[in-house]
């Protein structure tokens, strides 16, 4: 198996257990402000929630500057990297991830906006909750996507290697 895909593989195997303990820490944090009212618990709710996106985007970056040999710039890569792991380059690699996922990214993405440009104590409990409830769906399916093309591409190098 070439050595970069190696490397690659293994970087984005730890990145979704990374993920993993965020989703954890997301439902823990979103339950203790539901019990306790605490705005803190709001807060740490959001911060993960930015994490768990921003998580996903260093994961597509990794593929988008392995495989398609691209980085997205100008003001609308946040947008369009998602897009393009959505989509198959044919004789480059499989689609990353599902359209459905896509729309899912954007919401969490759209989120992690809000987080990034206002005061925490204007968040909106109730703009978060549906995004919380919401997780461990989109998780599940995320992760199964990205370790099903991860599969794809260690079967690639296996059939090579075996030539």
């Amino acid at each position: 198996m070439n050595r970069m895909h190696l490397v690659l593989i293994g970087r984005i195997r730890e990145d979704l257990s990374e993920l993993q303990r965020i989703a954890d820490r997301i439902q823990l944090a979103w339950e203790r402000a539901s019990q306790t009212g605490d705005d803190f618990y709001i807060d740490g709710t959001a911060l993960n929630l930015h994490s768990f996106y921003t998580g996903f985007e260093v994961i597509f970056e990794l593929i988008a500057t392995s495989f398609d040999e691209s980085k997205l710039k100008g003001k609308n890569w946040h947008q369009e990297l998602p897009r393009q792991m959505a989509a198959e380059i044919p004789m480059v690699r499989a689609a990353v991830i599902s359209t459905e996922s896509r729309k899912s990214l954007d919401e969490y993405r759209g989120f992690r906006h809000v987080v990034r440009n206002v005061y925490a104590f204007n968040l909106d409990p109730d703009r978060m909750e549906h995004l919380v409830k919401d997780l461990p769906v989109v998780f599940e399916r995320l992760h199964s996507e990205i370790v099903q093309f991860l599969q794809g591409i260690e079967a690639a190098n296996n059939d090579q290697n075996n030539e």
